[in-house]
């Protein structure tokens, strides 16, 4: 039998971040405007996400930093860092230190796997280590134990005028309970809640049965459970969900026609599995928030959880997220049962 909705608790968005390559200080002013104008709008959380020589944000803890001084409320989250680009142990100093200049608002979440055109990449990313790189889940556990205090070296202690820590500096207390991994396939799911993560599920799953007829929302549904039955929290275990939602209540006839023509574009691969990965993507969410509320209720990945961020849409205009957000924050989510502050 389906689950009972459950009345959403947190509210958040996700954006991208695009910029003009041109000119990319306007386009990390703008995701910084919007990250301010979601504060305003009681949003429980902002995520970015991460995006390798692209025109997107490709340091979103830096990002983040920023955001940290022209906010004070809302949490702050990356969805997700791809972690066979990164260091660990460089990883957890940057993402400790900016936990602290937030006063404790940031939210992590990572994923693993091989860089996005590993071929291609290799000889500038490690020219020395290409061949022998782990980009298994064993990065993230290293991460983890960074980020929760685990002994980085053997050494400590003063040397000349110098003190040197065994653990990872600074340690920020809280943040090794606020990391996310962000996942698509069952056994992702079962590894971060045996890991005590949390877990990001969002709009793209792996389809591993190779029959059809193939269900987002119930593939999507199956990841949270896993999830959650090897969680030592259980049904407590935090999930967010993060569809493409895009609320119309006070769209004008244009950015109504823009929208519904930008999902129909995309219609064509929530169809069938793409690709040798077999990546099953989720239809984008178009309408008012009444009809986006029954949609949402039938979705029974959505009927699992009580956080959610939204995604925004890849190529649209600030103006456009402004309307989009202010929708989500007033219309949408009061509907869902959202009330700005419920969360804490």
């Amino acid at each position: 039998m389906p689950s009972t909705p459950r009345p959403l608790r947190r509210l958040g968005f996700l954006t991208i971040g695009l910029f003009d390559g041109a000119d990319p200080g306007r386009g990390h002013e703008s995701t910084l405007e919007i990250i301010e104008l979601g504060e305003r709008l009681g949003f429980d959380s902002a995520w970015v996400r991460h995006r390798h020589l692209q025109y997107g944000i490709s340091s979103p803890v830096a990002v983040l930093a920023a955001a940290s001084q022209r906010t004070s409320r809302i949490e702050l989250g990356t969805a997700v860092i791809p972690l066979g680009w990164e260091n660990p142990l460089r990883l957890a100093e940057d993402l400790a230190t900016v936990d602290l200049l937030s006063g404790g608002r940031l939210n992590p979440g990572v994923s693993v796997g091989p860089p996005m055109h590993y071929e291609q990449v290799r000889e500038a990313l490690y020219p020395d280590t290409a061949d022998v790189e782990d980009f298994s889940y064993e990065r993230v556990r290293r991460l983890l134990d960074f980020v929760r205090g685990k002994a980085a070296t053997d050494f400590s202690g003063v040397e000349g005028f110098e003190v040197f820590s065994d653990v990872v500096q600074p340690h920020s207390p809280g943040l090794g309970q606020r990391l996310w991994y962000g996942g698509g396939s069952l056994s992702s799911a079962r590894w971060a809640g045996e890991h005590g993560m949390n877990f990001l599920t969002s709009s793209v799953v792996r389809a591993v049965e190779p029959e059809g007829p193939h269900d987002f929302a119930e593939i999507q549904r199956s990841h949270i459970r896993e999830f959650r039955a090897h969680h030592p929290d259980g049904e407590a275990a935090r999930v967010s969900q993060g569809l493409v939602v895009i609320p119309t209540d006070s769209a004008t006839p244009e950015q109504r026609a823009k929208y519904e023509a930008y999902a129909a574009k995309r219609l064509p691969r929530t169809t069938t599995p793409q690709g040798p990965a077999r990546l099953l993507f989720a239809p984008d969410i178009v309408g008012t928030s009444a009809e986006i509320v029954e949609r949402l209720h039938e979705h029974a990945g959505f009927r699992e959880v009580d956080e959610v961020a939204f995604a925004l849409p890849f190529t649209f205009e600030h103006e456009d997220y402004v309307q989009i957000l202010t929708d989500l924050a007033t219309s949408l989510g009061p509907a869902l049962g959202w009330r700005p502050g419920a969360a804490a």
